[in-house]
């Protein structure tokens, strides 16, 4: 059973450990940059999902008011809310998870997310409470891991997900985040696509990084529909 804060389903003590350790190679292999540059012209208030160990909390701009971390695993939380004290923004760290966010509907400037949209069970259902939360013309900065373009090698993640899932996570290899993204009414601002491995020995994966813009939560007098 998933409790109201919809965290109990998404403990995974063992891939939270290990990458907690392997966290900083990762940054210094070019994610901290990624963060960074995804990050960068935020401001106001802001919601991040899937905080993991709080690694993006030092790179917030000034702008940033105040930031909501959303995080639905014990040991990566307790990992997020050390790293919080000395963010550069004020942090407050929460169990939750993405399909159920603990704000006001329209009460955000921003929300990010940052390789997590890969790993959470059902994307549409988090991309409508990202937007829900979102005020009308509010930002969705993302950065995440996406299906690859090469046919041969899309079917070969398509293959190994289910059992990649199982030891990573939840995570999965093969989602089409930015059709996801255009499908729940967003409008993509900027989008990169670029390949990045993350060890010296993974292959390099598909990756999105940008920006799109949200009409508001449904009903809104910016939504189209």
């Amino acid at each position: 059973m998933t409790g109201r804060d919809g965290t109990e389903r998404l403990q995974h003590p063992l891939f939270a450990r290990a990458f907690a350790r392997a966290v900083g190679t990762i940054d210094r292999r070019g994610a901290a940059a990624h963060r960074r540059r995804v990050l960068m012209g935020l401001h106001g208030s802001v919601i991040e999902i899937g905080a993991g160990t709080g690694s993006s909390f030092p790179l917030y701009p000034p702008a940033v008011t105040h930031v909501l971390a959303l995080e639905p695993d014990d040991y990566l939380r307790g990992v997020a809310r050390e790293q919080a004290a000395a963010a550069s923004v004020p942090v407050t760290v929460v169990a939750a998870a993405g399909e159920h966010i603990p704000a006001e509907t329209g009460s955000v400037d921003a929300v990010v997310a940052s390789l997590v949209l890969c790993s959470v069970e059902d994307q549409a259902a988090v991309l409508a409470e990202i937007r829900r939360v979102l005020r009308p013309g509010g930002t969705l900065a993302y950065y995440e891991h996406v299906r690859s373009a090469h046919p041969v090698l899309a079917k070969v993640e398509d293959v190994v997900t289910p059992v990649w899932g199982r030891f990573m996570g939840g995570c999965h290899l093969n989602r089409d985040t930015l059709a996801a993204i255009t499908a729940a009414g967003f409008s993509v601002q900027d989008n990169e696509r670029f390949g990045f491995a993350v060890q010296r020995l993974n292959p390099s994966l598909a990756h999105i990084l940008g920006t799109a813009t949200s009409p508001g939560p449904p009903g809104t007098r910016m939504d189209p529909a």
